[in-house]
């Protein structure tokens, strides 16, 4: 392995409530499971050193309950940990609805890793041949967006930046989206991602919407649209294609995404071609679906398997 994964992103506490529908306005319904549990770009490390990568941490974290819960998945997690974390605020938390078709919903409250500022990004050693991995959840909160705006330009010309623009794709403030865009090297997005962030191609398949996401990134940029079970559309200087999918029964999609950007970051610091890392992705977030829970990413061997008998 030639590099690391800089995880830039933020990690809280996943509330997951499994229910049978999301209920109307000023109703309730009773979950059949709940979990508690460290969650969001938790997922996307976790995925990562699941599949052999080394992850920095490079985000924020709080002291409290929630933060206690974030503290002890870090030092589990067998990531480095950049950050000495904050003593005045407690970490945030996500309540996850996971519905009956396996869908899921959040509500999110931000807690300390919305305090992510330049100074604290500039403690973080980047490498030439380091992945550095970037979430549209940090970029919508107003410190961290700024301060990753300011440093993403100044890293290492060679040191690849993946972005994965998050749910909140259509709500990130332009200045900060278009700054970071243009250092981003691979721009990772959902179906409904891609839609939100190109509203002017009302008709557009999803292949066509990646080729005019590429063409917003850094010079020789790729974009990858994942679309499900179908697989992800990928766009490079060599075209548009379909990279496809596995054929598995979904229980729960929680953290499925977040599978597919931590195991194809992982495969572009062992040197992995684009279209190898995206189809070991595609099969690591077949088999994360297969589980219920937020951090349901396969071990390496697992996805090998899965892989190797396709």
């Amino acid at each position: 392995m030639s590099g690391r994964i800089v995880y830039t992103g933020n990690v809280i506490v996943d509330i997951g409530l499994v229910i049978d529908a999301v209920p109307e306005p000023g109703g309730d319904t009773v979950a059949s499971a709940s979990e508690i549990t460290a969650g969001g770009g938790y997922n996307v490390m976790a995925a990562a050193v699941r599949d052999g990568a080394s992850v920095c941490y490079a985000g924020q974290y709080g002291t409290g309950f929630f933060g206690s819960i974030v503290r002890g998945a870090l030092a589990e997690g067998g990531f480095d940990v950049a950050q000495p974390g904050l003593v005045d605020v407690d970490s945030g938390y996500s309540v996850a609805l996971v519905d009956a078709s396996a869908e899921r919903t959040f509500i999110t409250h931000v807690g300390a890793e919305g305090r992510l500022g330049f100074e604290d990004l500039v403690r973080v050693r980047v490498d030439p041949a380091d992945v550095v991995v970037v979430s549209g959840y940090g970029l919508a909160y107003p410190v961290n967006g700024a301060a990753l705006a300011r440093w993403l330009p100044g890293l290492p010309e060679a040191a690849a930046v993946v972005l994965d623009p998050s749910p909140l794709a259509g709500e990130l403030p332009a200045p900060v989206l278009e700054a970071v865009l243009a250092r981003t090297d691979v721009l990772s997005a959902n179906a409904r991602e891609a839609r939100l962030l190109t509203p002017g191609l009302a008709k557009a398949y999803l292949g066509e919407r990646a080729e005019a996401l590429r063409g917003r990134l850094r010079p020789g940029g790729v974009a990858v649209v994942r679309d499900g079970g179908h697989g992800a559309w990928v766009a490079d200087g060599q075209g548009v294609r379909l990279v496809p999918g596995f054929a598995v029964t979904a229980v729960d999609t929680t953290g499925a995404g977040d599978a597919h950007v931590g195991v194809f970051a992982a495969a572009l610091t062992r040197g992995e071609g684009l279209d190898a890392a995206v189809r070991r992705a595609n099969a690591a977030a077949a088999i994360a679906v297969t589980r219920r829970g937020p951090a349901t990413a396969p071990e390496r061997d697992e996805t090998d398997r899965l892989l190797e008998g396709s």
